[in-house]
């Protein structure tokens, strides 16, 4: 699989984009455990033209990072060129453009998978936005509107003819959101179809490495996107392409092992923000994921959602490793 000058070897696993998720530590995290593709946060084109400070910081990359994208999104053709070129200045491996996201607030602009419902500005945009920067340009989309109104073919082959140098899909319509389960039939169509030459890269429910496996047997794709299943679960990448090079499937983390996990993505917080209540506001996602199934673990969770204070969180996370000693939980498929 090649995205401009990069050449990927095997089976190559991208880190999906994600709101307030795929910041330094999770991605610091997320690479340590055999993620090959970095995204940034999605940055909106609007706020990159009113320079705006959180939205420049969401674009920093590290050298740990690399390969990395910065992903871009917005509704006005001549603001996502900006927000390209000034994503440029900050040499990403390559630019991605969000023609995926399901979520109201970036809709009712205009936005995410809104353009899934005008191809033709879809195909535009991209267009303006290749011949804008040197960089490698992808784009992230899903299979379409609704269950009546799936153009995913027609939008694949729209931003090839657009330049783009690879296309994610992620198997869900915008309806759907994130309920349900991903489809990736259409997917397998896309990549399969012989007018398409760029390289196509599945994403949506991969939550095993059985099922990586199966979904990668099952349509061809080029490359596997994991996102949500990886929240908590930082270690799915090395689970994942253990299991494709061997089809041995490697034992879940010990809880003791997934304390000294939380323990560092939160330091890695704390390092990066030098604000401890924020870097461990950002952490309570990763919080309600990190420790699955563990029996009569309710109140601890509940301890943990509600800590404020780095001495409070190891305090409890003490408390899980000596309560659960030698204890694997187990992820459901």
């Amino acid at each position: 699989m090649q995205i401009g000058p990069l050449i990927f070897k095997d089976t190559p696993l991208f880190l999906a984009p994600m709101e307030d998720v795929t910041y330094k530590s999770f991605r610091w995290m997320c690479k340590k455990y055999g993620a090959d593709v970095m995204y940034t946060e999605f940055v909106s084109s609007e706020a990159l033209v009113r320079d705006v400070k959180k939205s420049h910081e969401k674009m920093v990359l590290f050298d740990f990072d690399r390969p990395a994208a910065i992903q871009i999104y917005g509704h006005n053709i001549k603001s996502m060129v900006h927000a390209a070129q000034v994503a440029e200045e900050l040499q990403p491996d390559f630019i991605d453009i969000n023609f995926g996201c399901p979520m109201k607030k970036i809709i009712r602009h205009g936005a995410g998978a809104a353009l899934l419902r005008d191809l033709p500005r879809m195909q535009q945009m991209a267009a303006a936005i290749v011949k804008a920067v040197q960089l490698p340009v992808t784009a992230k989309t899903r299979l379409g509107w609704d269950a009546n109104d799936k153009p995913v073919m027609e939008a694949a082959l729209r931003l090839q003819d657009a330049g783009v140098a690879a296309l994610a899909i992620h198997g869900r319509t915008r309806e759907q959101l994130y309920t349900g389960k991903a489809d990736w039939t259409l997917i397998g169509e896309v990549k399969n179809d012989p007018q398409i030459k760029i390289p196509i890269i599945g994403n949506g429910d991969i939550t095993s490495a059985t099922k990586a496996k199966r979904l990668l047997e099952q349509t061809g794709v080029d490359a596997l996107m994991i996102g949500r299943p990886a929240i908590g679960r930082p270690w799915i990448f090395r689970e994942v392409k253990h299991f494709l090079l061997t089809g041995e499937i490697l034992p879940s983390p010990s809880v003791t092992e997934i304390v000294e996990n939380v323990r560092e993505q939160l330091q890695l917080n704390l390092d990066w923000k030098d604000n401890e209540r924020l870097a461990i506001l950002m952490m309570r996602r990763h919080f309600a994921k990190y420790f699955p199934g563990l029996p009569n673990f309710r109140e601890l969770r509940i301890k943990l959602l509600r800590s404020e204070t780095n001495a409070e969180v190891n305090a409890i996370l003490d408390e899980i490793a000596e309560t659960y000693v030698d204890v694997r939980p187990e992820h459901g498929d």
